[in-house]
């Protein structure tokens, strides 16, 4: 009961002293607050006889009206005490313009990648994910990488430390993990789990060993996929105009030069004209050729359809990828990929305005 005493007293000492609305609240919480000194006053009831705890208990009760009744007393008069127009507690001039509120946005490249795959899905795709994390086998075995390719050394993808070969020179083991360089994986576990005919695009984030003004260790990808009977490279060719001409304009031109990938056969990349100097080889950007390149592509290699079960004497197959922040880049006429993680929200908002 003496503790209780000194707790009353040292109450009224403190709102004595309490000058503003924030001292209140601060004293408020102090002694009413769920860790305050009545909260730790009636913790200790516990240990109290029945006959003494109904005394304290009452002790504390009444304590607790009285604080809460005094500070509501204090709170009253500051309100009443406080000069016209000015700034006293609980006083609002709601002669006052509101405060404005910043509208959110998408980032550039979630924008981009979300336009990607909207245009593929009118095309009739599908929109598929897949983990991050990934075995060596789906990342490259069943791709028809194979064991001696330089994208399988540890300079070129992220091993995780329990899989990392010895000397850190290759990897020739199937279930080692790593950080997926491609979302292409995607495209394998579709095909086991479902059977053509098929069309699916699979966007995500992936990872490689680069790091200079047009790449960085994490970036995003969007990679398709169709097959069925009678796919042929007409088809990609068309396929992949469509996309151009939607992404970039109706004006856009585009060309195929032959290429090599080890999970297509034929392969071939694609280029468009130069977004900047609309194809007049009056720019930095294109080297002056007139022609940007975009992604590449080919036809599904029957190595591929084999490790997963599909006979590739009955259907063929077209797959393309490519990396958002290209896309991106050449969308908004932006030279240093590092701009997109820089978190500058005066560049973010500018991309936006200009969209």
């Amino acid at each position: 009961m003496s503790a209780i005493a000194d707790l009353r007293e040292e109450f009224e000492n403190r709102l004595a002293r309490a000058q503003d609305g924030p001292a209140l609240e601060d004293l408020r919480i102090l002694f009413l607050g769920r860790k305050g000194h009545l909260a730790d006053q009636f913790k200790q009831m516990g240990s109290l006889g029945p006959e003494d705890r109904r005394t304290t208990g009452a002790a504390l009760n009444e304590l607790k009206i009285h604080c809460e009744r005094r500070l509501k007393e204090a709170l009253g008069r500051m309100a009443s005490s406080a000069p016209a127009g000015g700034r006293g507690v609980e006083q609002v001039d709601v002669t006052l313009p509101g405060r404005s509120v910043h509208a959110g946005s998408a980032h550039p490249l979630i924008t981009t990648q979300n336009d990607i795959c909207e245009i593929f899905r009118l095309a009739g795709f599908d929109i598929e994910t897949g983990p991050e994390v990934e075995t060596d086998w789906y990342n490259f075995g069943a791709l028809n990488v194979p064991v001696d390719h330089p994208a399988r050394d540890m300079h070129d993808t992220f091993y995780l430390a329990s899989s990392t070969p010895p000397g850190g020179q290759g990897n020739k083991d199937p279930d080692a993990y790593l950080l997926r360089t491609h979302t292409s994986p995607v495209q394998i576990h579709v095909m086991e789990r479902q059977k053509p005919p098929l069309r699916v695009i699979a966007p995500g984030r992936v990872y490689r060993r680069d790091d200079d003004i047009s790449h960085t260790p994490m970036f995003h990808q969007v990679e398709g996929l169709w097959v069925d009977e009678g796919v042929t490279l007409r088809d990609l060719k068309g396929l992949l105009e469509y996309f151009a001409k939607r992404m970039f304009g109706e004006s856009t031109g585009t060309r195929f030069r032959p290429s090599f990938f080890p999970f297509t056969e034929p392969s071939l990349e694609m280029d468009v004209s130069c977004v900047i100097c609309g194809g007049s080889r009056q720019c930095r950007t294109c080297k002056s050729s007139g022609w940007l390149e975009i992604l590449g592509a080919g036809m599904v290699h029957p190595e591929v359809f084999r490790a997963v079960g599909i006979d590739p004497g009955k259907v063929t197959g077209l797959a393309f990828g490519m990396g958002v922040e290209r896309i991106a880049m050449l969308r908004y006429a932006i030279d240093d990929i590092h701009q997109f993680y820089d978190n500058d929200l005066r560049f973010l908002a500018d991309l936006g305005a200009g969209r």
